[in-house]
């Protein structure tokens, strides 16, 4: 019976090996270039891919990131989550100031060709709002929805 349970599982292990393989995803060497150039040291990295544009989550400094490749393997943007703590004090007094009834759901920073700025999402009982922050360290709203 135990020399059954461990053929079973050797068994299932390369079925899991060959469709794993099969489902790769096929990054241009040019993007590949582009990535291994810009981020030394990292692991973990995982491959996904739309019309336009490329996406490798991946970790570094203990620290999990994304980053976006266009086509020509041009880097767009990097985004990694942070707390709240990470903030820019301003913000973090503005946020306070005008959400203290709320609870913050998701928090990311996005540099970019234009800077960094600072995206939270924050929630109540009835609303969900996604802010974006300002050149002046401030928010505005980017997207608010109503609970159902």
């Amino acid at each position: 019976m135990k020399f059954l349970l461990v053929a079973i599982t050797a068994v299932l292990s390369i079925i899991n090996t060959k469709a794993s393989a099969s489902d790769e995803i096929k990054v241009s060497a040019a993007v590949l270039a582009s990535f291994n150039s810009s981020f030394k040291n990292v692991s973990d990295v995982a491959w996904k891919t739309t019309s336009n544009y490329y996406k490798a989550d991946f970790a570094m400094n203990s620290q999990y990131v994304t980053a976006y490749y266009d086509a020509t393997a041009n880097l767009i943007a990097v985004t990694r989550n942070i707390s709240s703590v990470q903030l820019p004090v301003t913000l973090q007094t503005a946020l306070k100031k005008s959400y203290e009834a709320y609870w913050i759901s998701d928090l990311f920073e996005l540099s970019d060709e234009n800077g960094t700025s600072y995206y939270v999402t924050v929630e109540n009982g009835d609303a969900k709002v996604t802010l974006k922050s300002t050149q002046t360290n401030q928010w505005t709203v980017y997207q608010k929805s109503r609970k159902s």
